[in-house]
Parts: C-alpha cells; sequence; structure tokens
C-alpha cells in the first residue's frame, strides 16, 4: 500500500495535535467498546524487539482499584512537590485523571526466560518496545478525538499489588482515557512556561 502527501501531511497534524490529558479536561462520556479495540489494535500494530510483542493492556473500569491508584499518586504526588524549585506553581499543576477518566490502562511488560532476537546486547529494547506500542495508542485515540493522558508520578510495585499482576511484569505506563471538553491548542506545559519547545535544529546533529 502507498500513501500520497495528502496522507502524510493529516498524519503529521495528529501527530503535532497530540496531547497529553488531565483530569479536568475529561468528560463522563463512555469510550465506545469499538474505539477501545481500535486503540488496542493500533498498539499491537507497533514495532517490537525480535517480533517478542512483549506488551499486556490490562482495562481498568474498576472504582476501587481507581481509588487504590489515585491514593498511590497523592502519595508519590506529595513527595513530588518538595524536590521542584517553583512549588507554587506545581501544586497548581493538574498531573492525572485516574478518577475523572472513564478508562484506565496499565500498559505491562512481560518477561521472559528466553532469549529475544536483538536484546543479547541492548536488554532494555523489550520495555522499549512497548513504549512504541504507547505512542500508537496515543495517536490512534487522537485521532478518535479521545483523550489520553500518561500518569508516571506513581509507586510501581503498588501499582502492580493493586491490579494483581504477574510476577515476570513491569509497570510501562499507567494511562488516562476518554472524552475531552476540548484539546489544547498548544501543551499545557509550553503555555506555563514549565519548559521552553525545543527546535528541531536543538536536538539534531549531523555527523
Amino acid at each position: 500500500m502507498n500513501f500520497n502527501k495528502n496522507d502524510a501531511n493529516k498524519l503529521l497534524q495528529i501527530i503535532k495535535s497530540r496531547r497529553d490529558v488531565r483530569g479536568n479536561r475529561f468528560t463522563s462520556q463512555a469510550v465506545e467498546e469499538e474505539k477501545l479495540q481500535m486503540i488496542l489494535e493500533a498498539a499491537i500494530a507497533a514495532p517490537s524487539v525480535g517480533f517478542s510483542q512483549p506488551w499486556k493492556f490490562v482495562i481498568i473500569k474498576n472504582q476501587q482499584i481507581k481509588d487504590s491508584i489515585y491514593n498511590n499518586f497523592v502519595d508519590e504526588n506529595t513527595k513530588a512537590k518538595e524536590i521542584f524549585k517553583d512549588k507554587e506553581l506545581y501544586a497548581k499543576l493538574k498531573l492525572e485523571g485516574i478518577k475523572e477518566a472513564p478508562l484506565n490502562i496499565a500498559v505491562l511488560y512481560e518477561e521472559t526466560d528466553k532469549e529475544i532476537l536483538g536484546m543479547t546486547s541492548m536488554k532494555k529494547m523489550g520495555e522499549y518496545s512497548v513504549v512504541c506500542a504507547i505512542q500508537n495508542m496515543w495517536l490512534m485515540a487522537r485521532a478518535l478525538n479521545i483523550g489520553l493522558g500518561w500518569v508516571s508520578i506513581l509507586n510501581e510495585k503498588k501499582v502492580l499489588a493493586s491490579i494483581h499482576a504477574p510476577k515476570n511484569t513491569k509497570l510501562i505506563a499507567y494511562l488516562c482515557l476518554g472524552y475531552v471538553h476540548e484539546f489544547l491548542d498548544t501543551p499545557e506545559l509550553q503555555t506555563l512556561e514549565w519548559e521552553t519547545k525545543k527546535s528541531i535544529e536543538n536536538c539534531s546533529v549531523i555527523l
């Protein structure tokens, strides 16, 4: 299958319009099963080292589990507040949407004892493959006008215990998924000047 310039421009537009969505953006509208399946289908179409496909997706709707994860976040976020110099700005940031999002998804990496093609030297390639799946989910969600947020201020071991994950798994991402009131034109942290957006020249070199 070949694609044309219009297809490439549309893909670039979707990529540039992707946002990390927080709880103050989500609506209560349920995500249709058909669209959830499209997002998961995009995930498993990601490249993986040695075609290992080491990902596992735990779809969380249970409110008690959400509450447990949220309490985990609160504990970790309290510690994080003390790390950054601009504590006043940090305190204003909404950094998760665990309770507000209709769906939470824990994305896991499944470890294996067998040798994986491409992982004999770089042992983290399996985990990086799972990150590729997450990016695919994010872009498909945005193409469907569904918001997705990645919550990383969590204690991994406690999350795995809350979702009764198998012992051979690692938590790569905890995602919040749902429809939103709006997608911001500019990333929120850029607007708040938490960081400055880098140009291509700032992050590329020619050797």
